[in-house]
């Protein structure tokens, strides 16, 4: 394929959503553009802002907390499996309002402890914050909000 081409598919490819650089190079290697080829097109692609490693973390951090409603962690290990530099994994997390976050905590884990109160209430208590957890929340934070809501309800919901 020649270069003009595979510059023009990878800016169609990067203008349907941020992508990594990591992506964007494995796409060039799916279509068989490699080398100084590949390195040519990185570099057309970052220079007329297609491809932008902040804007991708971003992005990322965004959307995956708001729709998949994951932690800090989670977000950070994704962005890491991405090879995103740490600077930019900082610019990411700090798109994320602590106040917005602290409260889609508190609903995930009155969310599972209802979910799981026809048992023992330790137990619903112990799986959400196992889920919480997996989710990628940190545990200081959990158990701050666990604490919470046991002190907020009577029966602990």
């Amino acid at each position: 394929m020649e270069f003009e081409k595979a510059l023009d598919r990878m800016k169609r490819y990067c203008a349907y959503q941020d992508r990594c650089h990591l992506e964007v190079s494995r796409k060039l290697y799916d279509i068989g553009i490699y080398g100084d080829d590949k390195d040519q097109v990185m570099a057309e692609l970052i220079e007329q802002n297609f491809l932008n490693e902040e804007r991708f973390a971003k992005s990322f951090a965004r959307g995956k907390f708001r729709m998949k409603k994951w932690g800090r962690n989670k977000i950070l290990n994704g962005l890491q499996e991405r090879q995103i530099s740490d600077y930019c994994i900082r610019k990411g997390l700090k798109e994320i309002e602590e106040d917005e976050y602290i409260r889609v905590l508190k609903e995930i884990l009155i969310s599972q402890i209802r979910k799981y109160n026809g048992e023992n209430a330790l137990i619903a208590k112990d799986k959400a914050i196992k889920y919480a957890s997996k989710r990628g929340y940190e545990a200081p934070i959990i158990f701050a909000i666990v604490k919470e809501i046991e002190l907020d309800s009577d029966s602990f919901l």
